[in-house]
């Protein structure tokens, strides 16, 4: 199928295409969208830019438009992505289509998104914490959805939203078509395919003859203190839209300034941002009012700016399959674009693993490829974590430190050595030793003494009070007089 128009669909959603210019389906969209207006389930795998949005869109609302009940649900795993689903649904509504849709996503308030609901949506959009919330609390109701979308899938579960897309799943009817993209089909993916989908179509296009024939790649040897001063001359050398990836939120913060400073329009796009700061943001970007977006990881999916034609690898991802989404952001819809990583000696184990996952055939495979995965770092972390010695105080752990030829601790003096020896013990509780009838307490003399030593100063304290009360006496009268 050569066309959109081969598909049979109704004159809306064709016109809608046209209006936006849409004549020619990539082939992702030439073989998901037969599939799914047959009602089938399908597994995708596709790279970010190959039109894969469309390729749900389209089956979504040609199905709903015809079964007037039903309701459709699309999970993504950023808020940016959800609002881009959510631009490109509302492109294919025209005005003589009564379906609504709506966003729900983390960072709005609530009665904004409860406004939308009553206006009762068929087409839902948003990421699973928000969708979650709204469905504990009974403001939106999925028993009519037949149609459900995961995008994005295997960033959901990195992010870790795969408890709470089970918690949605349970609110959904059993009948129903289901359509899981990804970029990558890890064991995970495979694992929840099982579980939410019947008997799938297997949709794939292949990504890395995408990626590396669209993509011009450039790599940088270089030292991490000259990082900075390359980055200018590279920028200095380029025209257009310049997409650059650090590694932490404030070092995107930071270097967004320095180049304000150095004659580059810039600003930055991280996950301490509020909602309403990254609308502005990426509005600007989209507008062209600065040339140059710095951004950790967040921007790697869901970014969707066509005029990027540069992507800056400033600091290379952890994880060798994160890049694949980074250079996404350019080249998208068949357009070429280019990008340059600055590999430091301290990131040259990161480039391997890198190489390896897009040159598998021509590049041998490094030893530590499968040691820096998500999956790999969360098991040692964990592990980490219980082979992590708790700080015990039991009788039989013993002071911390040795004590032969020192004197003890402030902190055994206070608390004890907690030995089980007797001597230790007898030492700190003699009444608790006592053998037979002899009687531990201290002789008739000492307690004599004490008793006198307790009545004195029990005299002298309650001497000092009447003192302080004659004096406060004393003083209401003289402030009683000068009145």
């Amino acid at each position: 199928m050569n066309t959109f128009e081969n598909f049979g669909l109704s004159k809306d959603l064709s016109k809608a295409l046209l209006n936006m210019d849409f004549s020619i389906p990539t082939p992702i969209q030439q073989k998901a969208i037969p599939v799914a207006l047959k009602g089938i389930d399908i597994l995708g795998s596709a790279q970010t830019g190959t039109g894969k949005t469309i390729a749900f869109c389209i089956p979504m609302i040609e199905i709903l438009s015809k079964n007037k009940n039903m309701t459709a649900l699309i999970m993504t795993p950023t808020r940016e992505l959800a609002r881009q689903v959510l631009g490109v649904v509302n492109q294919l509504l025209t005005k003589s289509n009564t379906i609504r849709s709506a966003c729900l996503i983390g960072g709005e308030a609530m009665g904004k998104q409860l406004g939308q609901l009553r206006k009762e949506p068929r087409i839902i959009v948003g990421t699973p914490g928000r969708i979650n919330d709204h469905l504990e609390s009974e403001t939106l109701d999925l028993t009519d959805c037949g149609y459900l979308v995961l995008d994005e899938t295997d960033r959901m579960l990195d992010m870790g939203f795969g408890i709470q897309i089970d918690q949605t799943l349970k609110y959904l009817p059993s009948e129903k078509q289901t359509l899981l993209f990804s970029a990558t089909l890890p064991e995970k993916i495979m694992k929840l395919s099982k579980k939410y989908l019947y008997n799938p179509e297997r949709v794939a296009v292949e990504t890395d003859n995408i990626l590396l024939t669209n993509i011009k790649h450039n790599i940088l040897n270089i030292d991490h203190n000259k990082k900075y001063k390359e980055l200018l001359l590279q920028l200095s050398q380029r025209k257009g839209s310049v997409l650059i990836f650090a590694k932490t939120k404030h070092g995107t913060k930071r270097m967004a300034k320095n180049l304000s400073n150095d004659g580059f329009k810039a600003d930055a796009l991280n996950g301490n941002l509020n909602q309403n700061k990254r609308d502005k943001v990426m509005k600007n970007f989209r507008l062209k009012k600065f040339k140059v977006l710095v951004a950790t990881d967040i921007a790697s999916r869901g970014l969707d700016v066509d005029h990027i034609e540069h992507v800056v690898n400033y600091d290379l991802p952890q994880v060798a399959e994160d890049y694949i989404h980074r250079i996404g952001r350019t080249g998208r819809a068949g357009s070429k674009g280019s990008t340059i990583c600055f590999v430091s000696p301290e990131e040259q184990h990161l480039w391997n693993q890198i190489n390896y996952l897009l040159n598998p055939e021509s590049v041998n495979k490094p030893k530590n490829i499968g040691k820096n995965s998500r999956s790999a770092r969360k098991k040692s972390k964990n592990h980490n974590l219980k082979s992590k010695p708790s700080r015990s105080f039991s009788k039989s752990s013993g002071p911390r430190r040795s004590t032969k030829g020192k004197s003890l601790s402030k902190f055994s003096k206070h608390r004890g050595s907690r030995n089980n020896n007797e001597d230790s013990v007898e030492k700190r509780n003699p009444r608790k030793k006592s053998a037979g009838n002899v009687d531990s307490r201290p002789s008739k003399k000492r307690r004599t003494k004490r008793n006198a030593k307790g009545n004195s100063s029990f005299k002298s304290s309650r001497s000092r009070n009447n003192t302080s009360r004659t004096k406060g006496k004393t003083l209401g009268l003289r402030q009683r007089s000068k009145r």
